[in-house]
């Protein structure tokens, strides 16, 4: 339970109608009582999960979609030992000269897009 129902009704109107605003929820029925904003904070987390497992909303990628991206990672490789220390020296602060400089933000941000990949991969692993 993310919000208990007697911390709740020691709430004003007022200050539950800032707190429904705050999370982007509307009041259920008028908003003119109480009950109205009880009940959507009351109700919000566990109709969130259920939306999760009924697969409204954000969805998870399926088995199929996260071999995929797996697939997709093994493709992009590894650093070569060269590629490697080019990386270092440039979280080091240090650049090339025009026009290589874009070959080494490409191959900064080939590294980061892989980086973040394999995290997302982890990430939708562990669910």
């Amino acid at each position: 339970m993310v919000f208990s129902r007697q911390e709740l009704e020691l709430l004003t109107i007022p200050e539950l109608s800032l707190l429904v605003k705050r999370y982007g929820l509307r009041p259920t029925g008028t908003g003119g009582q109480k009950t109205s904003y009880l009940t959507t904070l009351m109700a919000f987390p566990s109709l969130a999960l259920q939306q999760l497992e009924e697969r409204r909303g954000l969805i998870r990628p399926t088995f199929d979609q996260l071999q995929i991206m797996t697939e997709i990672l093994d493709q992009m490789g590894t650093l070569t030992p060269e590629q490697s220390a080019l990386l270092r020296v440039t979280f080091e602060g240090r650049r090339m000269e025009y026009p290589k400089r874009y070959d080494q933000e490409k191959l900064l941000n080939l590294y980061k897009v892989r980086n973040h990949l394999s995290e997302v991969i982890e990430l939708l692993g562990i669910m």
